[in-house]
Protein backbone atom coordinates (compact mmCIF):
# COMPACT_ATOMS: atom_id res chain seq x y z
CA UNK A 1 0.00 0.00 0.00
CA UNK A 2 1.44 3.27 -1.17
CA UNK A 3 1.12 5.18 2.62
CA UNK A 4 1.54 8.71 1.09
CA UNK A 5 -1.33 9.35 -0.64
CA UNK A 6 -3.35 7.95 2.11
CA UNK A 7 -1.93 9.97 4.23
CA UNK A 8 -2.27 12.65 2.55
CA UNK A 9 -5.94 11.49 2.25
CA UNK A 10 -6.20 11.65 6.42
CA UNK A 11 -4.42 15.03 6.82
CA UNK A 12 -6.49 16.53 4.07
CA UNK A 13 -9.63 14.94 5.78
CA UNK A 14 -8.65 16.32 9.04
CA UNK A 15 -8.17 20.06 8.16
CA UNK A 16 -11.28 19.99 6.12
CA UNK A 17 -13.20 19.19 9.27
CA UNK A 18 -11.21 21.41 11.16
CA UNK A 19 -12.69 24.52 8.25
CA UNK A 20 -15.64 23.28 7.73
CA UNK A 21 -16.75 23.50 11.62
CA UNK A 22 -15.20 26.69 11.67
CA UNK A 23 -19.20 27.70 10.39
CA UNK A 24 -20.60 26.82 13.16
CA UNK A 25 -19.25 29.74 15.68
CA UNK A 26 -20.13 29.93 19.74
CA UNK A 27 -18.62 34.15 20.29
CA UNK A 28 -16.34 33.42 22.70
CA UNK A 29 -16.30 38.00 23.58
CA UNK A 30 -19.37 38.65 21.79
CA UNK A 31 -20.90 42.28 20.51
CA UNK A 32 -24.39 40.99 19.81
CA UNK A 33 -24.65 41.04 15.65
CA UNK A 34 -20.66 41.56 15.34
CA UNK A 35 -18.16 40.07 13.14
CA UNK A 36 -20.48 37.36 11.46
CA UNK A 37 -19.18 35.57 9.37
CA UNK A 38 -18.98 34.90 5.80
CA UNK A 39 -19.94 31.83 4.19
CA UNK A 40 -17.30 28.99 3.06
CA UNK A 41 -16.08 28.09 -0.11
CA UNK A 42 -16.53 24.31 -1.04
CA UNK A 43 -12.75 22.77 -0.17
CA UNK A 44 -12.55 19.70 -2.30
CA UNK A 45 -11.70 21.51 -5.43
CA UNK A 46 -9.74 23.63 -4.01
CA UNK A 47 -7.32 20.93 -2.33
CA UNK A 48 -7.20 19.07 -5.12
CA UNK A 49 -5.80 22.00 -7.29
CA UNK A 50 -3.44 23.86 -4.64
CA UNK A 51 -0.25 21.89 -5.20
CA UNK A 52 1.43 23.92 -2.20
CA UNK A 53 -1.00 22.70 -0.17
CA UNK A 54 -0.20 19.03 -0.97
CA UNK A 55 3.47 19.36 -0.77
CA UNK A 56 2.97 20.78 2.30
CA UNK A 57 0.98 17.81 3.81
CA UNK A 58 3.54 15.39 2.11
CA UNK A 59 6.25 17.42 3.55
CA UNK A 60 4.31 16.57 7.20
CA UNK A 61 3.84 13.12 6.02
CA UNK A 62 7.77 12.81 5.72
CA UNK A 63 9.14 14.46 8.56
CA UNK A 64 6.67 11.92 10.57
CA UNK A 65 8.23 9.01 9.14
CA UNK A 66 11.52 10.11 9.09
CA UNK A 67 11.18 10.87 13.11
CA UNK A 68 9.29 7.61 13.30
CA UNK A 69 12.41 5.91 11.65
CA UNK A 70 15.44 7.29 13.04
CA UNK A 71 14.44 9.23 16.47
CA UNK A 72 16.18 7.04 19.64
CA UNK A 73 13.04 6.96 21.37
CA UNK A 74 9.34 6.20 21.01
CA UNK A 75 6.98 8.94 19.68
CA UNK A 76 3.64 9.90 20.33
CA UNK A 77 1.84 10.55 17.21
CA UNK A 78 -1.28 12.28 18.63
CA UNK A 79 1.77 14.78 20.67
CA UNK A 80 2.99 15.52 17.38
CA UNK A 81 -0.14 16.30 15.41
CA UNK A 82 -1.25 18.14 18.59
CA UNK A 83 2.02 20.67 18.05
CA UNK A 84 1.79 20.37 14.20
CA UNK A 85 -1.82 22.02 14.54
CA UNK A 86 -0.50 24.82 17.67
CA UNK A 87 2.45 25.59 14.91
CA UNK A 88 -0.33 25.72 12.31
CA UNK A 89 -2.19 28.90 14.07
CA UNK A 90 0.89 30.44 15.50
CA UNK A 91 2.26 31.30 12.37
CA UNK A 92 -0.32 34.05 11.79
CA UNK A 93 1.77 36.11 14.21
CA UNK A 94 -1.20 37.14 16.26
CA UNK A 95 -0.54 35.99 20.28
CA UNK A 96 -3.80 36.24 20.87
CA UNK A 97 -4.78 33.60 17.70
CA UNK A 98 -4.32 29.64 19.35
CA UNK A 99 -5.15 26.45 19.05
CA UNK A 100 -6.15 24.77 22.36
CA UNK A 101 -6.48 21.09 22.68
CA UNK A 102 -9.19 19.43 24.11
CA UNK A 103 -7.97 20.04 27.67
CA UNK A 104 -6.78 23.78 27.87
CA UNK A 105 -10.40 24.25 25.90
CA UNK A 106 -11.89 23.00 28.60
CA UNK A 107 -10.16 25.17 31.25
CA UNK A 108 -10.34 27.85 28.98
CA UNK A 109 -14.28 27.59 29.47
CA UNK A 110 -14.27 26.76 32.80
CA UNK A 111 -12.32 30.54 33.11
CA UNK A 112 -14.84 32.60 31.74
CA UNK A 113 -18.06 31.13 33.41
CA UNK A 114 -16.28 31.82 36.32
CA UNK A 115 -16.62 28.58 38.47
CA UNK A 116 -13.70 25.47 39.01
CA UNK A 117 -12.94 23.21 41.12
CA UNK A 118 -9.31 24.00 43.02
CA UNK A 119 -8.12 25.47 46.09
CA UNK A 120 -9.28 28.97 45.28
CA UNK A 121 -6.02 31.62 44.18
CA UNK A 122 -5.48 34.31 42.05
CA UNK A 123 -1.94 33.55 40.33
CA UNK A 124 0.24 35.03 38.02
CA UNK A 125 4.24 34.60 36.40
CA UNK A 126 6.93 36.41 37.60
CA UNK A 127 9.20 36.14 34.59
CA UNK A 128 11.82 38.17 35.80
CA UNK A 129 12.82 34.96 37.94
CA UNK A 130 10.18 32.58 35.85
CA UNK A 131 8.26 32.18 39.46
CA UNK A 132 4.75 31.58 40.39
CA UNK A 133 3.59 34.31 42.66
CA UNK A 134 0.14 33.86 44.16
CA UNK A 135 -2.01 37.49 43.53
CA UNK A 136 -4.71 36.67 46.34
CA UNK A 137 -6.56 33.91 47.68
CA UNK A 138 -10.21 34.29 47.64
CA UNK A 139 -11.71 34.95 50.75
CA UNK A 140 -13.38 32.54 52.70
CA UNK A 141 -12.05 29.38 50.57
CA UNK A 142 -9.22 26.78 51.07
CA UNK A 143 -6.17 28.41 50.12
CA UNK A 144 -6.87 31.42 52.67
CA UNK A 145 -8.02 28.79 55.44
CA UNK A 146 -4.83 26.94 55.27
CA UNK A 147 -2.65 30.39 55.39
CA UNK A 148 -1.34 30.92 51.92
CA UNK A 149 -0.73 34.60 51.71
CA UNK A 150 -0.62 37.70 48.92
CA UNK A 151 2.89 37.12 47.70
CA UNK A 152 3.82 33.78 48.43
CA UNK A 153 5.52 31.53 45.68
CA UNK A 154 4.41 28.06 44.41
CA UNK A 155 7.23 26.50 43.87
CA UNK A 156 5.94 22.43 43.61
CA UNK A 157 2.50 21.25 43.36
CA UNK A 158 2.35 16.92 44.51
CA UNK A 159 5.53 15.97 43.10
CA UNK A 160 5.89 18.31 40.28
CA UNK A 161 8.68 21.54 40.28
CA UNK A 162 6.05 24.36 38.69
CA UNK A 163 7.64 27.74 37.04
CA UNK A 164 6.60 31.06 35.95
CA UNK A 165 6.99 30.34 32.01
CA UNK A 166 4.67 27.04 32.87
CA UNK A 167 1.67 28.70 34.82
CA UNK A 168 -0.56 26.51 32.91
CA UNK A 169 0.84 22.95 34.09
CA UNK A 170 0.98 24.90 37.47
CA UNK A 171 -2.70 25.74 37.20
CA UNK A 172 -3.78 22.55 35.76
CA UNK A 173 -2.18 20.36 38.31
CA UNK A 174 -3.87 22.39 41.15
CA UNK A 175 -7.45 21.48 39.85
CA UNK A 176 -9.11 18.34 40.00
CA UNK A 177 -12.45 16.54 41.78
CA UNK A 178 -13.75 18.07 44.55
CA UNK A 179 -12.93 17.05 47.86
CA UNK A 180 -9.45 15.78 46.67
CA UNK A 181 -5.78 16.60 48.47
CA UNK A 182 -3.14 18.76 46.50
CA UNK A 183 0.18 18.98 48.40
CA UNK A 184 1.46 22.74 47.10
CA UNK A 185 5.07 23.66 48.02
CA UNK A 186 5.52 27.41 49.36
CA UNK A 187 8.18 29.56 49.24
CA UNK A 188 7.65 32.96 51.36
CA UNK A 189 10.13 35.62 50.90
CA UNK A 190 9.26 37.71 54.13
CA UNK A 191 10.83 34.69 56.28
CA UNK A 192 12.77 32.76 53.45
CA UNK A 193 10.91 29.64 54.15
CA UNK A 194 9.76 27.12 52.32
CA UNK A 195 6.85 24.76 53.38
CA UNK A 196 4.54 22.35 52.16
CA UNK A 197 0.75 22.43 52.34
CA UNK A 198 -1.94 19.96 51.79
CA UNK A 199 -5.68 21.32 50.13
CA UNK A 200 -8.68 20.07 49.80
CA UNK A 201 -10.23 21.00 46.54
CA UNK A 202 -13.70 22.39 46.32
CA UNK A 203 -15.97 24.08 43.73
CA UNK A 204 -15.36 27.84 43.38
CA UNK A 205 -17.33 30.25 42.52
CA UNK A 206 -14.26 32.64 41.48
CA UNK A 207 -15.03 36.01 43.34
CA UNK A 208 -14.17 38.46 40.59
CA UNK A 209 -16.04 41.51 42.61
CA UNK A 210 -14.70 43.31 46.05
CA UNK A 211 -16.55 46.28 47.34
CA UNK A 212 -16.60 48.12 51.10
CA UNK A 213 -17.72 51.55 51.97
CA UNK A 214 -14.97 54.15 52.31
CA UNK A 215 -15.11 57.17 54.53
CA UNK A 216 -17.05 59.99 53.28
CA UNK A 217 -19.39 57.86 51.46
CA UNK A 218 -17.30 56.88 48.72
CA UNK A 219 -17.56 53.52 47.34
CA UNK A 220 -14.99 51.06 46.17
CA UNK A 221 -15.50 48.38 44.07
CA UNK A 222 -12.86 46.61 42.47
CA UNK A 223 -13.26 44.55 39.42
CA UNK A 224 -10.40 41.62 38.97
CA UNK A 225 -11.37 39.81 35.81
CA UNK A 226 -14.99 40.33 33.27
CA UNK A 227 -16.29 36.42 33.43
CA UNK A 228 -19.80 35.25 33.01
CA UNK A 229 -20.63 36.00 37.11
CA UNK A 230 -18.91 39.21 36.69
CA UNK A 231 -22.38 41.27 36.19
CA UNK A 232 -24.75 39.88 38.65
CA UNK A 233 -21.74 40.16 41.54
CA UNK A 234 -21.02 43.93 40.33
CA UNK A 235 -25.02 44.16 40.15
CA UNK A 236 -24.95 43.13 44.02
CA UNK A 237 -22.35 44.92 45.02
CA UNK A 238 -23.53 48.42 43.52
CA UNK A 239 -26.66 48.01 44.63
CA UNK A 240 -24.95 47.65 48.22
CA UNK A 241 -23.16 50.37 48.21
CA UNK A 242 -25.93 52.75 46.94
CA UNK A 243 -28.22 51.38 49.94
CA UNK A 244 -25.60 52.81 52.13
CA UNK A 245 -26.22 56.26 50.37
CA UNK A 246 -22.84 56.49 48.42
CA UNK A 247 -22.01 60.08 47.04
CA UNK A 248 -18.88 58.69 44.49
CA UNK A 249 -17.53 56.06 43.38
CA UNK A 250 -14.06 54.28 43.24
CA UNK A 251 -13.90 51.52 40.22
CA UNK A 252 -10.46 49.67 40.67
CA UNK A 253 -9.61 47.86 37.37
CA UNK A 254 -5.85 47.50 38.23
CA UNK A 255 -4.60 44.17 36.83
CA UNK A 256 -7.57 43.40 35.31
CA UNK A 257 -6.76 41.39 31.95
CA UNK A 258 -10.27 42.17 30.51
CA UNK A 259 -13.14 39.26 29.58
CA UNK A 260 -16.27 39.06 27.91
CA UNK A 261 -17.41 41.80 26.06
CA UNK A 262 -20.87 41.74 26.95
CA UNK A 263 -20.34 41.80 30.61
CA UNK A 264 -18.01 44.93 30.31
CA UNK A 265 -20.83 46.71 28.28
CA UNK A 266 -23.37 45.38 30.35
CA UNK A 267 -21.37 46.90 33.34
CA UNK A 268 -20.59 50.23 31.48
CA UNK A 269 -24.06 51.01 30.50
CA UNK A 270 -24.74 51.24 34.62
CA UNK A 271 -21.94 54.08 35.03
CA UNK A 272 -22.11 56.03 31.80
CA UNK A 273 -24.50 58.24 29.91
CA UNK A 274 -25.79 58.09 26.96
CA UNK A 275 -24.06 57.08 24.07
CA UNK A 276 -21.41 54.70 22.27
CA UNK A 277 -19.31 52.69 24.46
CA UNK A 278 -17.64 50.62 21.87
CA UNK A 279 -17.13 50.13 18.23
CA UNK A 280 -15.87 47.09 15.79
CA UNK A 281 -14.73 46.55 12.79
CA UNK A 282 -13.75 43.24 11.18
CA UNK A 283 -11.16 42.37 7.97
CA UNK A 284 -13.77 43.19 5.59
CA UNK A 285 -14.62 46.18 6.71
CA UNK A 286 -18.14 45.73 8.78
CA UNK A 287 -18.76 46.89 12.16
CA UNK A 288 -21.17 46.84 15.00
CA UNK A 289 -21.74 49.99 17.70
CA UNK A 290 -22.88 49.21 21.15
CA UNK A 291 -24.27 52.15 23.13
CA UNK A 292 -25.71 53.31 26.33
CA UNK A 293 -28.94 54.41 27.62
CA UNK A 294 -29.70 57.97 29.40
CA UNK A 295 -29.53 56.33 33.00
CA UNK A 296 -25.99 56.70 34.29
CA UNK A 297 -24.48 56.93 37.50
CA UNK A 298 -24.37 60.53 38.02
CA UNK A 299 -22.21 60.95 40.76
CA UNK A 300 -18.22 61.42 41.16
CA UNK A 301 -16.59 58.43 39.25
CA UNK A 302 -12.80 57.74 39.73
CA UNK A 303 -11.73 54.59 37.38
CA UNK A 304 -8.27 52.76 39.12
CA UNK A 305 -6.21 51.55 35.95
CA UNK A 306 -2.56 50.42 35.47
CA UNK A 307 -0.28 49.14 32.87
CA UNK A 308 -1.98 45.31 33.35
CA UNK A 309 -5.48 46.59 32.71
CA UNK A 310 -6.40 45.39 29.36
CA UNK A 311 -9.16 44.81 26.62
CA UNK A 312 -12.60 44.79 28.46
CA UNK A 313 -10.54 47.00 31.46
CA UNK A 314 -9.97 49.49 28.13
CA UNK A 315 -13.48 49.32 27.05
CA UNK A 316 -14.79 50.83 30.18
CA UNK A 317 -11.96 53.18 30.63
CA UNK A 318 -12.16 54.40 27.54
CA UNK A 319 -16.05 54.97 27.68
CA UNK A 320 -15.58 56.59 31.06
CA UNK A 321 -13.17 58.77 29.45
CA UNK A 322 -14.54 60.02 26.11
CA UNK A 323 -18.01 60.26 27.25
CA UNK A 324 -16.58 62.27 30.27
CA UNK A 325 -18.40 60.17 32.91
CA UNK A 326 -15.62 59.90 35.18
CA UNK A 327 -11.44 60.36 36.09
CA UNK A 328 -8.78 58.17 35.22
CA UNK A 329 -6.18 57.48 37.90
CA UNK A 330 -3.18 55.28 37.82
CA UNK A 331 -0.47 54.58 34.53
CA UNK A 332 -1.40 54.29 31.37
CA UNK A 333 -3.30 50.89 30.37
CA UNK A 334 -1.94 47.77 28.80
CA UNK A 335 -3.20 48.53 25.01
CA UNK A 336 -5.53 45.74 23.37
CA UNK A 337 -7.65 46.80 21.23
CA UNK A 338 -8.78 42.90 19.60
CA UNK A 339 -11.25 41.33 20.20
CA UNK A 340 -11.45 37.40 19.74
CA UNK A 341 -13.91 35.13 19.13
CA UNK A 342 -14.26 30.68 19.95
CA UNK A 343 -14.82 28.71 17.14
CA UNK A 344 -14.85 25.18 18.87
CA UNK A 345 -14.29 22.00 16.20
CA UNK A 346 -15.25 18.63 16.11
CA UNK A 347 -12.85 16.85 18.83
CA UNK A 348 -13.31 18.83 21.37
CA UNK A 349 -10.71 21.28 20.60
CA UNK A 350 -10.76 24.70 19.78
CA UNK A 351 -9.19 27.80 17.51
CA UNK A 352 -9.57 31.40 19.36
CA UNK A 353 -9.13 33.73 16.60
CA UNK A 354 -9.02 37.74 16.42
CA UNK A 355 -11.65 38.52 14.22
CA UNK A 356 -12.08 42.52 14.77
CA UNK A 357 -10.55 45.46 16.34
CA UNK A 358 -12.57 47.65 18.60
CA UNK A 359 -13.13 51.66 19.16
CA UNK A 360 -13.26 53.96 21.79
CA UNK A 361 -16.13 56.32 21.54
CA UNK A 362 -13.68 58.89 20.41
CA UNK A 363 -12.78 56.50 17.50
CA UNK A 364 -9.97 55.51 18.12
CA UNK A 365 -8.20 51.91 18.31
CA UNK A 366 -6.26 51.35 21.62
CA UNK A 367 -4.04 48.53 20.12
CA UNK A 368 -0.45 48.57 21.19
CA UNK A 369 -1.09 52.29 22.83
CA UNK A 370 -3.37 52.01 25.60
CA UNK A 371 -5.07 55.12 27.09
CA UNK A 372 -3.81 57.82 28.99
CA UNK A 373 -4.82 58.50 32.42
CA UNK A 374 -5.75 62.28 33.79
CA UNK A 375 -3.48 61.42 37.06
CA UNK A 376 -0.64 59.80 36.59
CA UNK A 377 0.61 57.95 39.99
CA UNK A 378 3.27 55.47 39.46
CA UNK A 379 3.63 52.49 41.82
CA UNK A 380 6.35 49.69 42.34
CA UNK A 381 5.96 46.66 40.73
CA UNK A 382 6.42 44.74 44.01
CA UNK A 383 3.08 46.73 45.46
CA UNK A 384 1.37 46.49 42.40
CA UNK A 385 1.17 42.42 42.29
CA UNK A 386 -0.40 42.90 46.20
CA UNK A 387 -3.11 45.50 45.42
CA UNK A 388 -5.92 43.70 46.79
CA UNK A 389 -3.78 43.13 50.53
CA UNK A 390 -2.05 46.77 50.64
CA UNK A 391 -2.57 48.90 53.32
CA UNK A 392 -3.42 52.49 52.22
CA UNK A 393 -0.29 54.57 53.19
CA UNK A 394 1.28 51.79 51.04
CA UNK A 395 -1.47 51.99 47.86
CA UNK A 396 -0.48 55.65 46.56
CA UNK A 397 -2.96 55.16 43.73
CA UNK A 398 -6.09 54.71 45.66
CA UNK A 399 -4.50 57.64 48.00
CA UNK A 400 -4.41 60.20 44.88
CA UNK A 401 -8.52 58.43 43.58
CA UNK A 402 -9.73 59.40 46.88
CA UNK A 403 -7.85 62.94 46.93
CA UNK A 404 -9.61 63.22 43.01
CA UNK A 405 -13.14 62.01 44.14
CA UNK A 406 -13.19 63.99 47.09
CA UNK A 407 -12.75 67.24 45.59
CA UNK A 408 -15.25 66.74 42.72
CA UNK A 409 -17.81 65.38 45.69
CA UNK A 410 -17.09 69.08 47.35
Amino acid sequence: MNKRPFFLGVLAGVLIMLVLNLSTVRQFLPIPGAAQQSSLPKLGAAIDSDTEFQSTILKAYDIIQTLDTVYVDSIDRNELYEMMYSGLVYGVGDPYTAYMDTETFEEYMVATEGTYVGIGIVVSSDMSRNRIVIVSPYDGHAAAKAGLLPGDEIVRVDDTDVFGDSLDVAVSLMRGDPNTNVRVTIYRDSDKSTFEVDIMREVISIPTISHKMLDNQIGYIRITTFDRVTEEQFKEAYADLQAQSMQGLILDLRNNPGGLVDVVCTITDMLVPEGTIVSTQDKNGRGETVTSDANSFGKPLVVLVNGASASASEILSGAVKDLQAGTLVGTQTYGKGLIQSLYPLPDGSALKITIAKYFTPSGVCIQGEGIPVDYEVEMADELSIRISSLTLEEDVQLKKAIEVISEKMK
